[in-house]
């Protein structure tokens, strides 16, 4: 409480009340009521951490799709599972039975 009272009396004995108001409703415009206030930076903040880790995730699921292009393109019988397994393709005279 000694400090605050230290800070009035330093702050009163340097501006006169008019530039103390002054200043404080430019504070109080800034931080609450512009539309780059606090709250709003915060949910910004917020939406940035969200965009982020979405961004990693694609970047992982990207790696992932890469790695199982190439091993599609490189032999026919995993073209054949992949197909077996995403598409329920099946040969001729051939049974698929779905389990769940």
């Amino acid at each position: 409480m000694q400090i605050l009272k230290s800070i009035f009396r330093y702050l009163n004995s340097r501006y006169t009340k008019i530039q103390l108001l002054i200043m404080l409703v430019i504070i109080v415009f800034a931080f609450f009521i512009s539309d780059s206030n606090i709250f709003a930076r915060l949910g910004y903040d917020s939406k940035i951490r969200e965009l982020n880790n979405q961004i990693s995730y694609y970047r992982d699921k990207t790696v992932e799709d890469k790695k199982k292009l190439e091993e599609l393109e490189s032999d026919k019988d995993h073209i054949e599972k992949f197909a077996r397994e995403n598409y329920l393709m099946k040969k001729e005279n051939e049974d698929v039975f779905i389990i769940e």
